[in-house]
């Protein structure tokens, strides 16, 4: 009796070894291809735009870490030049430093003279046309997290009507293979919209937060170029 219980448990160990050798792996490339044309298309339209993202935001990143720069020592050296009446030495420091704040405050010191509502409209001028320069194609991150949930999306819905059009035309006889593809369509392109979606969301909400770090910047040097030029001489 021992010796057949013995022989059963190997024979068990040798049908779970078999199971374990003969299960089949999937790697993405295979996910993806075998989800059919819709489901192909659909999933290059979604590396397009995951492409796209990737670009916008580390372009913009490297803009944006650019810009906000400013030499600690720059409004000190422009309050100098302006209390001691040296305005090109200003507009010279202004244009070496090259820097959305160096230009607003390079705008202001081209105003001197004038009413100082002028001075501050020409500076607030100057602004918005630096946050839209900082801001450029930021808005198409927002675009692609929209987007891109929504393609994978449809992409779920083709999958499913492939499905239910295959079971409509079996004939009572279900193919598992071609039921699958349809669900392979739906699956993939699912959750390749959600990740893109997900990593353009991300990179937008960080360019945002970096956009408004360098908009204070701007904005609390313009004020002390006011208050300098409102200072009682």
């Amino acid at each position: 009796m021992l010796n057949t219980i013995l022989q059963e448990t190997v024979q068990n160990t040798e049908g779970l070894t078999d199971g374990e050798t003969t299960e089949k792996t999937l790697s993405i490339i295979e996910l993806i291809t075998t989800g059919g044309t819709a489901g192909i298309i659909i999933i290059v339209i979604l590396f397009v735009l995951f492409v796209a993202a990737i670009y916008i935001y580390f372009e913009r990143l490297l803009a944006i870490k650019e810009a906000s720069k400013v030499d600690a020592n720059f409004m000190n050296q422009i309050k100098d030049y302006v209390s001691d009446g040296k305005m090109d030495s200003a507009q010279n420091l202004c244009l070496q430093a090259n820097s959305p704040v160096s230009r607003l405050i390079s705008k202001g010191v081209s105003r001197i003279g004038k009413p100082l509502d002028d001075i501050n409209k020409a500076i607030e001028n100057a602004g918005r046309l630096e946050i839209y320069s900082l801001e450029k194609n930021v808005s198409v991150l927002a675009t692609i997290s929209g987007a891109a949930p929504m393609i994978g999306f449809l992409g779920t819905v083709i999958g499913m009507i492939l499905s239910i059009f295959e079971i409509a035309n079996s004939g009572g006889s279900i193919d598992i293979k071609t039921l699958a593809d349809g669900l392979y369509t739906a699956m993939t392109t699912t959750v390749g919209g959600l990740i893109v979606g997900i990593v353009a969301y991300i990179a937008y909400n960080h360019l945002v937060v970096k956009t408004d770090k360098v908009v204070y910047k701007m904005e609390a040097n313009s004020l002390e170029f006011l208050d300098l030029l409102n200072e009682p001489i």
